[in-house]
């Protein structure tokens, strides 16, 4: 099963438990309906914004969305066993594509209040995407290659072996400088 379709049965079975309707959902969520019943029907995965977003209207961790099996004690992120790829869809205008290739190193893990994630942070291909914001905190340090953070109306370019941590409520982005992959590994926090 894709992480796509496994997404989208959790937030309808979450959305259902409460007996919400994709309308309520995407009111409290600030999402477009359309969108609710694309993410739910297995056909899109949104940015991590709007997901945030609608894990806080379900009253859920984003990890909750994220998670196959809750494991109680800690977690062990091993890159030879990691777990699949998630690509979420919402830098391309069209819904297809992501610069940003997401693997959760706190999968399974109970009651977490952040969310780790290696990712591989791919070049811009044509215009910047407009900025996203959401609640919370986000720490980002580079393993490998270069990359650009637009905050706000600043630019940051970080490489190998520095890191920036920033409150996420204010308009963000980040891809790799240049030409070439970065890899980060980027903890997020978001309250519930």
């Amino acid at each position: 099963m894709s992480t796509e379709v496994k997404i989208g049965a959790k937030v309808r079975q979450l959305r259902e438990t409460k007996e919400m309707t994709v309308e309520q959902l995407a009111e409290q969520s600030h999402c477009h309906i359309d969108q609710i019943r694309q993410i739910e029907e297995g056909a899109l995965l949104p940015s991590l914004t709007p997901l945030m977003e609608i894990s806080r209207a379900l009253g859920v961790r984003l990890g909750t969305l994220l998670d196959d099996d809750p494991i109680e004690g800690p977690v062990v992120f091993k890159s030879a066993q990691a777990p699949g790829v998630i690509r979420f869809s919402g830098k391309d205008p069209n819904a297809t594509s992501s610069n940003l290739d997401f693997y959760s190193m706190g999968a399974g893990k109970l009651d977490r209040h952040m969310e780790p994630f290696m990712i591989d942070v791919k070049p811009l291909s044509g215009e910047a995407p407009p900025l996203s914001a959401h609640e919370g905190e986000e720490f980002i340090f580079v393993i490998s290659g270069a990359i650009q953070i637009t905050y706000g109306k600043t630019s940051y370019e970080l490489k190998a072996g520095e890191s920036i941590y920033y409150d996420s409520v204010i308009p963000h982005d980040v891809h790799a400088k240049g030409d070439e992959n970065a890899r980060i590994l980027a903890v997020v926090y978001t309250p519930c």
